[in-house]
Formats: structure tokens, C-alpha cells, sequence
């Protein structure tokens, strides 16, 4: 079933979907290598099943044997990479594969699954913060993994190939000085490594009619968009231009990109709204001004206003009248879940203390601090909740880390900001470090000469975007989930998301208008979503939960090789 989306971006997607339909490739179709190789790209992209080194892991103690093809380029034409890079934090760092170092993957075969043809492929993205990632090896020779905490060891021991993603995305540097990671470019990428693996069906251990996308904060986003757009056309000029599989020089589509399933923790996504999610949620309540957090009023009531029209906009039923007993209530299961989850499980009575630790980023120590419960009454003995407050509630998560900025992701440009980025970077031409992709950040830009916004351009963001050369608002919607779920996109049918219950790194609004589109879509068989009991912005703290839910999805589907 086909949703109207009541905003124009929507319905103008519907049309242009329908519109291309010809191009599009059916679920059903199925990729063979040989099918393909008339097209001389795809035929430079076969896989070398004899390519490959030989190492020794350790999974719950016992020594496992797994096959790595190492750094495998799934496309004909990558952009070459400057050697000097620099990653999130602004650490710097020299890299040593320029040529094809973001547009490539790592394949790691544990033994048992070098001939199984049926073997699930746990595909990991790994682009925190939206920022490009740089090919890795998520397998080391001589490691020791643990199932019940490592995703690697839970996929070894499960039997799944496990492969390691690079894409490019904001804050890559070009060779001839540019930044050619810029909106569509990591979804670009990750969809023809899909279109790589599935090309090489036949000819890889595994298969790719069962991949599952993993990913954490920018990676969640990312397995987000790839699990919401599957063969979408809007997305196939883009990989026509880096030589991706399955795109003729016609710009059609001969290999599909949809995916099986998603396991996305904390996506950072709907980027193009995130913005005013973010400011209504904690100003609605005053958490800003409670915890003194409130550094440009204005710009956030502002901003917060416009969520209201956008929230009623989508058709699922939220709005501003009852979207904080929605967070209650998912506050609430998520309480409840967790204290039935095993009786050593408990939550302070009110008046009690919270014992929380946690580090920053690599390298940093963990920290232990305490807070005050004033915000949930439990019944421990019976794992119920008796009440929350959710004006206190969202104080405490604002005290575990404090509130980004406002705007908190396209802040670039307003009131004189010139270097805290936020996403901003994400978007915009090559040549041009950033460009405002909102239309209150647009129109506030008061940074003369940065090339973005009304003060450079004189036209105000709606008179912007009306422009046929505009590519900004194209640049917001094919990252965005949000566009394609309900579409005629193939969207994946089985999502497994969580987030933290103290991520303050985005609304828990974005996450709840993402499940309640997924469970609209008749093509969605299964969304398990849930806020992550006591957890931060993070993303793999329930492996064996996740690869429990993996393998029912899988035995669910059934055999794929069936006919």
C-alpha cells in the first residue's frame, strides 16, 4: 500500500517513482555473474574466490578459521582520495589506499560457511557521525571475540559472512582538493557494494538474497536509507557515475539493491527535519532553560515552531498533542522490558541514586557519576512502572550529556558560526566546503562570502529550492528513509532498531516517526523498535538479542535458494 504523504517533497517522489517504474527491477529478479559480463565494468568487478589469506581467530575460546578478501573494490570508477584525512574529533590521520580506500569492502568466510550458498551476509557500516569511513578490518588475525558483546563474534559463530564496508560521505578530501562525499554519495556507495555482492552471488560464499545491514549513529542512518530505498531510480545516475554493478550505460538497472534486513542502533537521520524535532522536544517542556542550555533562544523557539505543521505533515497519527505520552510510553515499555528481562534487574526507587558510567571518545577514560532518580516510581518486585515524569525524564537525559547546540545539525553559517559543522558539510557541490540544507539555517546564514544562504544569494530558501539548477533539497531526500518508506521503493521487510533511553544525540521523535512509517508500509514484516533501557548513544550492547532476532528472520523467510 501506497501512503500520501501530505508534504509536496513526498508526492513529487510518488510521481517520479512511478514515473521510472520501467527502469526499476523487481524483487524477484535474481543476479548472475554471467548474466553480466557483457558490460565491461562488471566484468572488471568479478570476485576472485581463490584471492584470499588464511587467519586464525578466537570465538568464545575456540580457534576459528576464516578466509579474508582483503580490500575488494566493488566499483569500476572510485574517486580518488587525498592521502591526508580527517576524521570525527578532528584527529588527522595518512592513508594508504587513495585510489579505492572508500568505495571498497573486507569479506571475512568463517570455515563453516566457505560452501554454504545459504549463509546470511552481516554487512557493517561504519560511518559515525556521517563522516566517510575508511575501509577496515573489523576480523583481525590472531583476535579474540566474544559472542555475547562483539558483533563479529556473534556473526563467526553464527556461521554468517561478515563484511566490512567503506563509503564516502562528509569530510573526505578529493586528490584534486575537493570533498566528493557529499549527499547521496555514502547511500551511493553502500548500495553498490550490495550491487557487488549480488553480481558475485554465484561465485561468493553466502548469500545475497539474505543481507542484514548493521550499523551505530551515522552507520544506523545509513543502513536506514539503504534498507528504506531499495532499487530506487533516483539513485542509479549516481551509480552510473562511479562504475557500480548493474547500471547500463542507458542508466538502467540490472541488479537490485534491496536489502533483507536492517539492524540499526541510534540512526541520525531525517536530517532534513531533524532540526525542528530536535528544538521542540526540549523546549516544549523547557529542558534548554532548566539546565541552562539555552545559548540562542530565539533561533530555538523558533525553529521549534515549524515542528508542529512538519509532525501533522507525515500522516501517522502523531502530533503535537500527544507525541510526549508517546515518548512516555515508550519509556515506559522500555523500563519494563528490561526489569522482566531477568530478576537481578532493578531500577532505583524515586529519591534513589543512578550510577552511570561511560567514556568519550577513544582513548579517554570511562567516567562514573551519579544522578538522582526524580522521574520514574518502579515496583521492582513486579516490573511494573508506576508513573513518569517526563518533563524531569527528559532533564535527566539532558544532564548525561549536555544538549547540542541550536541549530543542532545544520548550524554552519547562523550567527556567525564557522567552525562547528554539525552535518552542513553533508551537503552541497564538490567545490564548496558546505551549504545550508534547512530552511531556517538557510535563511538565517549570516556568514557573508560562504557561498550559502539568503545573505549570499538573495533568494530565500522556498525561492531557492524552486530553482531547477538546485540540487540541495535532492541532496536532504536521498539520504532520508523517510522519503522512500511507503513509496514504490523496495524496502527492506525486517527491522530490528534501538536506541538508547539517554541518547540525547538526536530527538527520540525521529526514531518513533521511522517506526510507525516502517510498520504503515504493507512490505515491512517485522519492525522490532525499541528505546535501549539506560543506554547512551551507542549501538551493540545486545548482541545476543540482535542475533537471535536475525536468525528468527532468517528461519522465518525460509530457504532462499526455493523456488
Amino acid at each position: 500500500m501506497q501512503r500520501l504523504w501530505a508534504s509536496s517533497g513526498r508526492i513529487a517522489l510518488v510521481a517520479a517513482t512511478i514515473a521510472l517504474a520501467a527502469f526499476a527491477v523487481p524483487r524477484s529478479a535474481t543476479s548472475h555473474p554471467g548474466d553480466h559480463h557483457a558490460d565491461p565494468e562488471d566484468a572488471a568487478l568479478v570476485f576472485d574466490p581463490d584471492d584470499y589469506t588464511t587467519i586464525t581467530v578466537s570465538v568464545d575460546g575456540r580457534p576459528t578459521t576464516v578466509r579474508w578478501y582483503r580490500e575488494i573494490c566493488d566499483v569500476a570508477r572510485p574517486v580518488e582520495a587525498a592521502a591526508r584525512q580527517t576524521g570525527i574529533g578532528g584527529t588527522t590521520t595518512t592513508i594508504s589506499n587513495t585510489r579505492c580506500g572508500y568505495q571498497s569492502m573486507n569479506v571475512f568466510v568463517p570455515e563453516s560457511a566457505v560452501h554454504d550458498q545459504r549463509a546470511p551476509i552481516y554487512l557493517a557500516v561504519n560511518n559515525a557521525g556521517w563522516m566517510a569511513s575508511y575501509l577496515r578490518a573489523g576480523v583481525a588475525d590472531g583476535a579474540a571475540y566474544n559472542s555475547a558483546t562483539s558483533p563479529v563474534g556473534g556473526a563467526l559463530k553464527a556461521g554468517y559472512v561478515y563484511v566490512d564496508v567503506a563509503n564516502r560521505s562528509r569530510g573526505l578530501v578529493g586528490a584534486a582538493g575537493d570533498w566528493p562525499g557529499k549527499s547521496p554519495a555514502a547511500v551511493v556507495d553502500a548500495k553498490a557494494a550490495v550491487r557487488y555482492l549480488r553480481l558475485n552471488d554465484k561465485r561468493m560464499p553466502g548469500i545475497a538474497e539474505r543481507i542484514v545491514v548493521n550499523g551505530t549513529s551515522g552507520g544506523g542512518a545509513l543502513a536506514s536509507i539503504l534498507g528504506a530505498s531499495g532499487n530506487s531510480p533516483e539513485h542509479y545516475p549516481y551509480l552510473a557515475r562511479i562504475g557500480a554493478a548493474g547500471i547500463t550505460t542507458d542508466g538502467r538497472s540490472t541488479i537490485r539493491d534491496d536489502v533483507f534486513a536492517i539492524n540499526a542502533y541510534c540512526p541520525i537521520t531525517d536530517l532534513g527535519h531533524a532540526d525542528l524535532s530536535y528544538e521542540w522536544l526540549f523546549n516544549v517542556l523547557g529542558t534548554r532553560t532548566d539546565l541552562g542550555q539555552n545559548g540562542a533562544p530565539g533561533d530555538a523557539a523558533a525553529i521549534a515552531a515549524r515542528f508542529p505543521a512538519y509532525e501533522k505533515s507525515l500522516g501517522l497519527g502523531l502530533n503535537a498533542g500527544n507525541l510526549l505520552e508517546t515518548v512516555k510510553r515508550e519509556v515506559i515499555r522500555s523500563a519494563e522490558i528490561y526489569l522482566r528481562a531477568d530478576p537481578a534487574n532493578t531500577i532505583p526507587p524515586l529519591g534513589g541514586t543512578f550510577v552511570i558510567t561511560g567514556g568519550g571518545f577513544p582513548g579517554q577514560p570511562p567516567t562514573t557519576r551519579s544522578y538522582v532518580n526524580d522521574w520514574i516510581d518502579v515496583d521492582n518486585a513486579t516490573g511494573r512502572v508506576r508513573s513518569v515524569d517526563v518533563k524531569k525524564y527528559l532533564d535527566f537525559v539532558a544532564t548525561q550529556a549536555t544538549l547540542k547546540g541550536t541549530p543542532a545539525f545544520d548550524p554552519l553559517g547562523v550567527n556567525g558560526n564557522t567552525t562547528s559543522g554539525a552535518e552542513t558539510n553533508l551537503f552541497g557541490p564538490a567545490d564548496q566546503r558546505y551549504l545550508n540544507f534547512t530552511e531556517y539555517s538557510w535563511d538565517h546564514n549570516n556568514v557573508a562570502g560562504d557561498g550559502s544562504g539568503l545573505d549570499d544569494t538573495g533568494l530565500t530558501w522556498a525561492r531557492y529550492t524552486r530553482k531547477r539548477s538546485t540540487t540541495v533539497d535532492d541532496q536532504v531526500r536521498l539520504i532520508d528513509p523517510m522519503s522512500f518508506i511507503g513509496t514504490g521503493a523496495d524496502t527492506s521487510p525486517y527491522w530490528y532498531v534501538r536506541v538508547g533511553s539517554r541518547d540525547r544525540d538526536t530527538s527520540f521523535i525521529v526514531s518513533i516517526n521511522l517506526d510507525r512509517a516502517l510498520a504503515a508500509d504493507r512490505q515491512v514484516k517485522d519492525v522490532d523498535y525499541r528505546l535501549a533501557w539506560n543506554q547512551p548513544h551507542a549501538g551493540n550492547y545486545d548482541v545476543p538479542e540482535a542475533m537471535a532476532w536475525i536468525a528468527g528472520v532468517v528461519h522465518r523467510a525460509g530457504d532462499p535458494l526455493a523456488r
